[in-house]
């Protein structure tokens, strides 16, 4: 019979709040579009409809690791590298387009804690 895979705190805690998070900025993209382009009004019409979609793919990602999935966490990678160029064109300066990927490397430390239950080797 396979071991049964544990998560420690800290990582159940980081995905709850990386699905929180980007639930909040998706429902935001979606729901307040003009609110949100009325500080950008340069941005170009696919950029927030993009937006939209990373956060949906960062919420399927988020779900894979929960589920010991190696590829959600390869997938928050890639889509945080486009979030930083669709918000380099909508107009944020490079400082905070950048700052997206903190979440990348406080992920790929939390998978890299914990002793016995330390994430990343028990991702499949």
């Amino acid at each position: 019979m396979a071991e049964e895979k544990k998560r420690h705190g800290c990582l159940t805690a980081w995905l709850i709040l990386m699905i929180v998070l980007n639930s909040i900025v998706m429902l935001v993209y979606l729901l307040a579009t003009d609110s949100v382009r009325s500080h950008y009004p340069n941005a170009p019409g696919w950029a927030f409809p993009a937006l939209v979609v990373i956060g949906a793919f960062n919420l399927v990602c988020s779900f894979a690791l929960f589920q010991w999935k190696k590829w959600g966490f390869w997938g928050i990678c890639v889509s945080s590298l486009v979030a930083v160029v669709v918000n380099l064109y909508v107009g944020l300066d490079i400082i905070r387009s950048l700052l997206g990927l903190v979440g990348v490397l406080l992920l790929f430390g939390v998978l890299h804690i914990g002793n016995a239950n330390k994430g990343w080797p028990q991702l499949e």
